[in-house]
């Protein structure tokens, strides 16, 4: 009978459209010892949340009492950019391209729940995307979707990496998939070498304190001296580490249409962000995964890769920016001047750090 409902559900994830799915057993996750000496060592910058989260990502009984089960699901998101961008344009990370992956997960998320409960009715269950203290990667290789590669990012053999994942945790036990156990980067650092800022202290371990996608996106306020001038034209996150995986070569692009890239996120013009007010902005980023850094976020972080470019056709618009009602944007736009002309920027102001959960 467990058999043929985990067949049963896994059938449905796939006529749903997910390009993964994979049963776990809903025990305490190996890596949790790993993830506490991550902490301790100060490796996740501002983002106080982690520390919050940390005791309940011990156990998923933490999100669903008597949960004994842990469904993961995933999608592969985007597609390969078919060109570098120019002199003015800036990168936005793949998985940010298109529309915002959360509601897609959740909304099919919801589906899978309400079609196991029709199949066995008084089953409780929970679907999570980024919404709960979860340790998906490892709950995703103890299903077999993968391994969990140097960069941190899981790999599976045939979609590689650039997938977004989500779990559907249920009170009942189904029959648990073999866990992925091999671990396929070999002697492979290509992740850890390409890195723009030597943000890998070594394989599996990353520093969100060295990290451009964690300044481009979590951080809020100035950046400091260290990074302003090294964000290596990632307007948003950054793809490096995965870009160079071999495991990528060949990876397909996304099948789902919302997860396709969008023209406006793909190379953007960063002079023109410059220019965007408030309200166009707020149009713009309406559902996209780039709402979370909002206008003042995403026109910092383009003031200062122009800056840092000395790009002289960015002066108007900076200039226009030193009167801006933020004082963020205005300090980068000031800085920004200041590499352009020659001259030793202002110094950063004091860190500010969001304590929002982050994207994924």
């Amino acid at each position: 009978m467990t058999v043929d409902l985990t067949s049963k559900l896994k059938a449905e994830a796939e006529r749903l459209g997910f390009d993964l799915v994979g049963i776990a057993l809903a025990t305490a996750p190996a890596s949790h010892p790993l993830l506490i000496d991550w902490l301790e060592a100060g490796c996740a910058a501002g983002m106080d949340y982690m520390q919050h989260q940390a005791e309940p990502r011990r156990h998923p009984e933490s999100i669903l009492s008597g949960v004994k089960t842990v469904v993961m699901v995933g999608f592969v998101y985007g597609e390969p950019s078919e060109r570098d961008p120019t002199e003015t344009e800036g990168k936005v990370a793949r998985y940010a391209q298109g529309a915002d992956y959360h509601q897609l997960l959740w909304g099919r998320l919801g589906k899978l729940l309400r079609w196991i409960k029709s199949e066995r009715p008084g089953i409780k269950g929970r679907a999570v995307a980024d919404s709960a203290p979860l340790l998906e990667r490892d709950f995703a290789q103890r299903a077999g979707l993968g391994w969990l590669g140097k960069n941190t990012m899981l790999i599976h053999p045939r979609l590689g990496s650039f997938t977004v994942l989500g779990a559907l945790l249920l009170d009942e036990e189904l029959t648990p998939d073999e866990p992925f156990v091999f671990d396929r980067c070999g002697t492979c650092t290509r992740c850890l070498d390409a890195c723009p800022t030597d943000a890998f202290d070594g394989p599996h371990r990353l520093d969100a304190r060295k990290c451009i996608s964690y300044w481009t996106i979590e951080h809020r306020g100035d950046l400091p001296e260290s990074m302003a001038d090294h964000l290596d034209g990632w307007a948003f996150g950054c793809d490096v580490c995965q870009d160079v995986c071999p495991w990528n070569r060949k990876a397909p692009p996304t099948r789902e249409p919302a997860l396709k890239p969008r023209g406006e996120w793909t190379n953007p013009d960063l002079v023109e962000w410059l220019e965007i007010n408030e309200e166009a902005w707020a149009q713009r980023l309406r559902g996209s995964a780039l709402r979370r850094t909002k206008r003042v976020g995403l026109v910092r972080n383009a003031c200062l890769i122009l800056g840092t470019r000395r790009l002289p056709k960015a002066i108007p618009a900076l200039r226009r920016l030193l009167t801006d009602d933020d004082e963020t944007i205005r300090s980068a736009a000031a800085w920004a001047l200041g590499r352009i002309n020659g001259q030793t920027p202002p110094s950063r102001g004091p860190a500010e750090v969001s304590h929002e959960s982050p994207i994924s």
